[in-house]
């Protein structure tokens, strides 16, 4: 693409298009050719041409000691009609911070380095204190366990409708029944398999089992077939 007198209104259209996909007139970082390219302005790009002016304005701002640094040869790409001159416009130079005309400029009348810090401090310490707070009133994990029950009845004429009925009418806070199913032992006995959510701290599993076992009607032991955290 060719990038005729910069100096041009439409000059800077044409670096305007070309600048449009790219960072830098050549590579990936900053060289010498985008400061030859920046001496060829008569003056900054408008916001009618975006690229070019966002890209100027970041050449710009580099100190003279960083484009002294910057890699390459001072001579613009091929296809750039650059000319510099007495009309072209100047590298911006980055001015030194003023030295104070006077001591008394020191002087903070308004506030010292020390009440700055401190209100810093306070203002850190309240946001602590909120995140402390929020985070003390998160709800607390439960721990929870899934216990499946092996009920077994004495002989095959147990009614094991009544005994599910008998074990499903224990009440502990932090137990909830689950699903059950009859499953075939021998010689015609079946046992009951009943599942159980229970809250580690609130349900003692060996408390439970003595609850069953209390239906000594229909129980005659009781097993721990499966036990999961959740």
């Amino acid at each position: 693409m060719t990038v005729s007198d910069l100096k041009t209104d439409q000059g800077v259209k044409e670096f305007d298009s070309y600048i449009a996909d790219r960072s830098y007139v050549e590579g990936y970082v900053p060289s010498q050719a985008d400061l030859a390219v920046l001496e060829g302005f008569a003056k900054p790009p408008s916001d009618q041409t975006p690229h070019a002016k966002r890209w100027y304005n970041h050449i710009s701002s580099f100190s003279d000691a960083e484009r002294k640094k910057l890699p390459g040869v001072k001579k613009a790409p091929a296809g750039f009609s650059v000319k510099g001159g007495s009309d072209a416009c100047p590298l911006p130079a980055k001015s030194a911070p003023s030295k104070p005309a006077d001591d008394d400029d020191d002087v903070d009348l308004f506030g010292s380095d020390d009440e700055e810090d401190a209100e810093a401090a306070k203002i850190r310490e309240e946001r602590l204190k909120a995140y402390s707070e929020k985070k003390s009133k998160k709800p607390a994990l439960i721990a929870k366990s899934s216990v499946l029950f092996d009920v077994k009845p004495w002989d095959d004429e147990t009614d094991m409708a009544e005994m599910e009925k008998n074990v499903r009418t224990i009440e502990m806070d932090g137990l909830v029944w689950g699903a059950s199913k009859l499953v075939p032992l021998a010689y015609g006995i079946k046992k009951l398999q009943i599942m159980s959510v229970v809250e580690d701290e609130k349900v003692s599993i060996d408390e439970l089992v003595e609850k069953i076992q209390e239906f000594e009607d229909f129980v005659q032991s009781v097993d721990i077939a499966a036990f999961n955290k959740i």
